[in-house]
């Protein structure tokens, strides 16, 4: 029973050609008609994978985006997305014909499919940084790469299973949450049901099977609720118009497999929808229906007073019949539905013609310039990783609405801090703030906010924010603006920060430089990075705009290359006669052959600062530097010489064993959504169990597998994201 069977996995351009006969929008059709000849032209006899022929793919993409309601320029981009990367077409050939918006969107959507997900991000970042300002830019972009995107999952059957798998992963990691944030809930909805297909088609099929069965009972209790309040107010209540709905399968699948509920426990599978003309209409037919039915409390949301990011606005209401059989009422006037389906879609439907009024394409465009805000706060992150992450993170599904002390309202990812607060209301509040308020009381500033929090942010005259507020803070709006401080008001103390961190890691890996040579061992990064100076160099490590952990390994292979062949003339203090690496991933310095094993005191991973303690019949014991078991000052130990200097390998194949521990509130299926979230992430796990705190709160103790300690932080980074998560530490 797939709600999107019926959907044509190929449309040509005479569906096209209906579609937008049929719309209210005014189109230049002699254009929309010359783009689809010269992209006919352009891929000649190409195919798709299928065997079917390559131009019905564009086609079928701009049939997505016209009924998103799109304008005509976005239509051509639509019908000419693949001629630049696919075919001999250049994108000047495509401006001197179509116009420099036309192909400023190809250019934009062909740096998109270039952007990868994995760890080849670091080799990738210029790719990511233009596409971040192509969608900066104009925001059309990545609506026609959400439409490619979609197309593609619809025609996904022929392609390999791994391919199907990775693409899917693609879409709940990254094209699902823009859609989302972009409020195109028709694009969102299908990506993600289509994807969990291929990810897991059980769960998919049970769930599939069990709407099924209850598909003709759903039928008739929706139309019987739908007479009900029809009755009720078609005198007092002018067009009002219901429908039924079924909540996606993927949201299902969220609150069954991931929550540990049946569909019997889920009280919006199905839902009524009510959409009438005025907003004093929407509280009025609110009012009938908790005449008419019981109201479950603490099930009522008023998203037409306080919307949700994505400009979404509805009441929301689950009430019981007489039958006592629960579901969800929904109600909205047509402007807030258009904008619920299409989000800021529903901007170019509103300009071209939609007849929505002005206050509600003001809410559009400002909405579009606050997204357009968020991605370009990403560009001042200078490490790609980063930047990533952080995209991901800010256009999550799951948000918090938090008020001032005067009643205004403020959204927030999930995890927020007060120090998200207080950047986004301002960015000299958050570099004057020394404190905050929660609901009156002081909390510290790592409280993680929720909905319904009065936050009162204190704040000094002076301008003086902590660099440690950067591993603190969620948004990457915040932790931009605070790196953006230190950068420009601490220029030289970030220098001499600099230079001392970077001395202190060369020493640690024996990398040895006059001052001379340090410029030309940099120069090829600094022109990457667009560092004019060492000094500029040394003031981003400083402020934290390069992480050392991070470009280390590569900095180590550059010194090897550009000296090992005059390594005696660079004078390096104490360099080891001999360099073994065990199997174990560790290089034990001046030893060979030597039997390794790590410490369970501390279970040292890689990335951690490390120290060798060489036993007795046993090798030489691992421990990470700041193991309990390591004195402070080893030269002032029993047996010092006992202690030696070891090191990871750059490149480490082999997993290591680590325990976390997690505190969280406890419920039903906590141990589920973990060993859920561990087993996407394909982490193998040694053992998982969990007891009650007795306040409300429980532990879970995780023992997996994990390639160093950066593999871990992503872990435990996933981790954090399910729900009643208080604290994760290693043990």
């Amino acid at each position: 029973m797939s709600k999107y069977s019926n959907v044509a996995h190929y449309q040509d351009f005479t569906e096209l050609e209906n579609i937008l006969a049929l719309s209210n929008n005014t189109y230049d059709i002699e254009k929309i008609k010359k783009a689809y000849k010269y992209a006919e032209k352009a891929h000649g006899d190409q195919r798709r994978v299928s065997g079917i022929p390559y131009i019905l793919h564009p086609t079928s993409v701009a049939c997505i985006i016209a009924e998103l309601g799109m304008d005509t320029d976005t239509i051509c981009g639509a019908l000419l997305h693949d001629v630049v990367e696919d075919t001999p077409i250049t994108l000047d050939d495509v401006r001197k014909t179509f116009g420099a918006d036309v192909a400023k969107l190809i250019d934009g959507v062909t740096k998109i499919s270039k952007i990868p997900y994995s760890t080849r991000e670091q080799q990738q970042a210029e790719n990511i940084r233009k596409m971040l300002i192509a969608m900066a830019e104009d925001i059309r972009v990545i609506i026609i790469k959400l439409g490619d995107r979609l197309h593609n999952m619809r025609t996904m059957d022929c392609m390999p299973e791994q391919k199907r798998r990775d693409k899917s992963l693609e879409n709940m990691q990254v094209f699902a949450p823009i859609a989302h944030r972009l409020g195109i809930k028709t694009i969102k909805d299908e990506l993600e049901d289509r994807s969990l297909q291929y990810l897991d088609p059980i769960g998919y099929k049970e769930i599939e099977d069990a709407l099924l069965l209850s598909e003709d009972g759903r039928d008739k209790f929706i139309e019987s609720i739908k007479k009900q309040i029809l009755d009720k107010t078609e005198d007092s209540i002018e067009n009002v118009y219901i429908s039924g709905r079924v909540k996606s399968i993927n949201s299902i699948y969220r609150k069954t497999f991931m929550q540990g509920r049946t569909i019997d426990q889920i009280f919006d599978v199905f839902a009524v929808r009510v959409i009438v003309d005025t907003v004093p209409d929407c509280y009025n037919v609110l009012g009938v229906v908790h005449d008419i039915f019981k109201p479950i409390p603490n099930r009522f949301k008023d998203y037409i007073s306080m919307p949700k990011p994505n400009m979404y606005q509805s009441l929301h209401t689950t009430v019981l019949d007489n039958n006592a059989i629960p579901f969800e009422v929904q109600i909205r006037t047509w402007n807030m539905h258009y904008t619920a389906e299409y989000g800021i879609a529903a901007h170019w439907k509103y300009k071209l013609g939609m007849g929505a009024d002005k206050s509600g394409d003001d809410r559009l465009s400002e909405n579009i310039q606050r997204v357009k805000k968020m991605i370009l706060d990403q560009l001042e992150t200078e490490d790609v990783t980063d930047i990533a992450k952080n995209i991901k993170n800010d256009f999550a599904e799951n948000a918090v609405y938090i008020f001032t002390p005067k009643g205004d309202v403020f959204s927030l990812p999930q995890g927020s801090t007060p120090i998200d607060m207080a950047y986004l209301i301002h960015t000299q509040v958050g570099h004057r703030m020394v404190g905050a308020k929660v609901n009156g009381k002081i909390v510290s500033i790592d409280y993680k906010l929720r909905t319904g929090d009065i936050c009162e942010i204190i704040t000094q005259k002076e301008e003086h924010p902590n660099k440690a507020w950067i591993d603190i803070c969620k948004t990457a709006s915040a932790k931009s603006k605070i790196r953006q401080w230190y950068k420009h008001e601490k220029r030289d103390e970030n220098i001499a920060e600099g230079k001392q961190m970077l001395e202190r890691e060369f020493k640690r890996h024996g990398i040895n430089l006059t001052e001379e040579e340090y410029e030309e061992f940099f120069r090829k990064m600094l022109l990457k990075k667009q560092y004019n100076t060492m000094d500029d160099f040394y003031a981003s490590v400083g402020y934290g705009g390069i992480q050392l952990w991070k470009i280390m390994p590569r900095l180590k292979e550059e010194y090897q290359k550009a000296f090992a062949s005059n390594i005696e003339d660079i004078n390096v203090p104490q360099a080891p006669v001999k360099r073994s690496k065990a199997t174990s991933g560790v290089v034990i310095e001046g030893a060979d052959d030597v039997l390794v094993k790590f410490s369970n005191c501390c279970n040292p991973l890689p990335g951690d600062d490390i120290i060798g303690y060489i036993t007795r019949g046993y090798g030489v014991s691992i421990h990470k530097r700041e193991c309990s078991n390591v004195p402070k000052d080893i030269s002032l130990c029993e047996e010092p010489e006992r202690w030696i200097t070891c090191y990871w390998e750059d490149e480490i194949g082999e997993a290591f064993r680590s325990t976390l521990q997690i505190t969280a509130t406890d419920r039903t299926g906590l141990l589920a959504d973990v060993t859920i979230k561990l087993s996407n992430m394909h982490i193998f796990i040694h053992s998982l169990n969990s007891r009650e705190l007795g306040n409300g709160k429980a532990v879970v103790t995780a023992t997996i597998d994990v390639m160093g300690k950066n593999h871990l932080r992503g872990v435990i980074s996933k981790l954090s994201d399910i729900n009643g998560i208080e604290e994760i530490k290693r043990v």
